[in-house]
C-alpha cells in the first residue's frame, strides 16, 4: 500500500511513518508534506492508495487540497480538534483520529481501511476508490423548473441548500440566498432528491448535507443545525429523531 503524509508537525509526522513501518510493513511512504501548497504539488504527481492527513497546515485548513485535485483514494484524517468530523465526512475521510494519537489508534484506522478494501472485493463490487470517487455524484433529481417575475428557469439541485415550507408552500432557497416557490409540496420533493444529499430535518424542512455548518446540543435533548446560509427559523431535530439524523451523516 503506498501512502502519503500531510501533517506539519515534525514529531507527529515522524510518529506517523513509524507506527505506519511497524504496524503495515509492506506498505512504503511515498512523501511527507507539510503545507497546502506542497500537498497539492505531490498530489498531481503522486497518487497514493491511502493518505494520513492533518486538518491545521502551516497555510490554512487542509479542505482546501480537495478544490485544487482529485482525491479518490481513502483519507485517514489525524487532528487535535473534533470539530471539523463533518467537514471530514464531506472530504472522503473514513477514519477521524485524535491527538495525541496512539498505536492502537493507527492501527485501528488501517484495520478499517483494510477491511473497507476486503469487502468490496470479497463482494464484487466497484474498489473502494472508485466507491469514494462517486461518493459526492447524488443521484435524484438534477434541477428543479421554477417560475419567478413571469419567467420559467431551472435551478441544478446541487445549487438548492434547502426547501422549507412558508403558508403551506414550499420554497427552495439556492446557496446564493435566492428563493423560489414550488407547486409540490415537501414530502413529493424529499423522495424526488437524494436521500444521500438531503436529509428531513422536521416537518418543515430538507436540507443539503452541504449546506450543513455545525450541529449543537439544545434543549430537551433536541439538536440545533445550523446551515451556512440563515433559515427563517431554528432548525431543531427532536430526540427521536437525532439517532437517523447521525447515521445519516456517517453513512452519506
Amino acid at each position: 500500500m503506498n501512502i502519503i503524509i500531510i501533517e506539519d508537525e515534525f514529531r507527529a509526522a515522524k510518529s506517523l511513518q513509524n507506527l505506519i513501518s511497524d504496524l503495515k510493513p509492506d506498505s512504503k511512504i511515498l512523501g511527507v508534506y507539510d503545507s497546502i501548497e506542497t500537498s497539492i504539488e505531490g498530489l498531481q504527481e503522486i497518487k497514493p492508495d491511502l493518505i494520513f492527513m492533518d486538518i491545521h497546515l502551516s497555510d490554512g485548513l487542509s479542505f482546501e487540497i480537495f478544490k485544487s485535485v482529485e482525491i479518490t483514494c481513502p483519507v485517514v484524517f489525524c487532528t487535535a480538534f473534533d470539530q471539523y468530523m463533518l467537514d471530514a465526512f464531506k472530504s472522503k475521510g473514513v477514519d477521524y483520529v485524535l491527538k495525541p494519537f496512539s498505536k492502537e489508534d493507527i492501527a485501528e484506522a488501517l484495520r478499517k481501511v483494510d477491511e473497507l478494501k476486503k469487502f468490496f472485493q470479497k463482494n464484487d463490487l466497484p474498489d473502494l476508490e472508485s466507491i469514494i470517487q462517486k461518493m459526492n455524484q447524488p443521484a435524484g433529481k438534477s434541477n428543479f423548473l421554477v417560475f419567478k417575475n413571469q419567467k420559467y428557469t431551472t435551478i441544478p439541485t446541487e445549487d438548492i441548500a434547502y426547501f422549507y415550507i412558508h403558508n403551506e408552500i414550499t420554497h427552495l432557497v439556492t446557496f446564493g440566498k435566492e428563493q423560489f416557490p414550488l407547486t409540490q409540496p415537501l414530502g413529493q420533493v424529499a423522495e424526488q432528491v437524494s436521500d444521500k444529499q438531503f436529509f428531513r430535518v422536521n416537518r418543515q424542512y430538507l436540507v443539503n448535507f452541504k449546506a450543513i455548518k455545525e450541529m449543537e446540543h439544545y434543549f430537551q435533548r433536541k439538536i440545533l443545525v445550523k446551515l451556512t446560509i440563515e433559515t427563517p427559523e431554528k432548525l431543531l431535530i427532536n430526540k427521536e429523531k437525532t439517532h437517523s439524523f447521525f447515521t445519516w451523516l456517517e453513512n452519506r
